[in-house]
């Protein structure tokens, strides 16, 4: 856009941005809009409220890319790069999953069984939105959150700064797989939205998923269990006595998921419904019992739980 031809009032960036975005958008004005609002933080309405307010040129340059991304495909909280959890806005970009409203729910489950002092790990933190949830919202003495991939740490890093205040939990991002990179004795309390699609579901899945969000953060394996069943393989060593394991996953299947707490390692294991009815939680309760079965289930391998 040239200089002579920048909008000087938001009610002008609404409508340079709707022109932009009419190329390749159902909806333009309602996009322009949302992509103001998004850019601020803010309702979809903020481009009314504010639409005599003079712009910068950080903004209209910020509002320009946002509409380039959106017609090139991108999902609305790529183009913005921002997302709302809960009470917090956190960056988002191509490296980490766009948190969802049903994980909302994940952290309203979990918050019941933080107790002061607790230590809790989220395991697949992506964003770190459901790690600084908990940290915001709970009594936990320590929350950390953990990711194999190195740029969703470096994201979630980044929301941690922008996010946390001194009176929350202590929080830190560790990369590694699953629990691996937690060298802590005692953990309470292990959260995790895993990747629980299977590989061969790809193609059912929309465009703005498949080509944009990250691979790893989606797919479980061949069945979409393979992560789960590691996960609770490795929490069943690691969780303290009675220390609990919730996770999200795929409602399609609910019974398989539950049958992976069913060993004498766990008890009170259930699903748990999301707001429309779907068996979209499990959670567990690790027993008092020590971690160790004539059986020696505790010394199998990774390898064999991949299989």
């Amino acid at each position: 856009m040239a200089d002579g031809t920048r909008p000087r009032t938001v009610a002008a960036l609404s409508d340079a941005i709707a022109a932009r975005l009419a190329r390749g958008v159902d909806s333009p004005m309602e996009e322009a809009r949302e992509i103001l609002a998004g850019l601020h933080d803010a309702p979809r309405s903020w481009s009314m409220l504010h639409a005599a307010d003079a712009v910068t040129d950080i903004l209209i340059d910020a509002a320009e890319d946002a509409a380039d991304k959106r017609l090139a495909g991108a999902p609305m909280a790529y183009a913005v790069g921002r997302a709302a959890f809960r009470h917090l806005f956190l960056h988002v970009d191509e490296r980490v999953l766009i948190p969802r409203p049903e994980t909302e729910e994940l952290v309203t489950l979990a918050l019941p069984h933080i107790t002061p002092g607790s230590t809790v790990v989220d395991v697949g933190t992506g964003s770190g939105a459901i790690a600084l949830a908990l940290a915001q919202e709970s009594s936990a003495g320590r929350v950390i959150g953990t990711d194999l991939s190195a740029g969703a740490v470096e994201v979630a890093e980044m929301n941690a700064r922008a996010v946390l205040q001194q009176e929350y939990a202590r929080t830190e991002f560790l990369q590694g797989n699953l629990l691996e990179p937690v060298t802590d004795e005692r953990i309470d309390v292990i959260v995790s939205n895993p990747p629980y699609i299977a590989v061969g579901e790809r193609q059912q899945l929309p465009d703005a998923v498949k080509l944009w969000e990250p691979e790893m953060a989606l797919f479980g394996g061949g069945d979409g269990l393979t992560l789960i069943r590691l996960l609770v393989e490795q929490a069943g060593r690691r969780l303290s006595a009675g220390g609990i394991l919730l996770m999200e996953i795929d409602a399609r299947r609910g019974a398989q998921t539950l049958a992976l707490l069913s060993s004498w390692l766990w008890r009170d294991a259930q699903l748990l419904p999301d707001v429309f009815g779907r068996d979209r939680f499990v959670i567990g309760r690790r027993t008092t019992a020590t971690v160790t079965s004539p059986a020696g289930s505790e010394a199998r391998t990774s390898a064999a739980l991949l299989q």
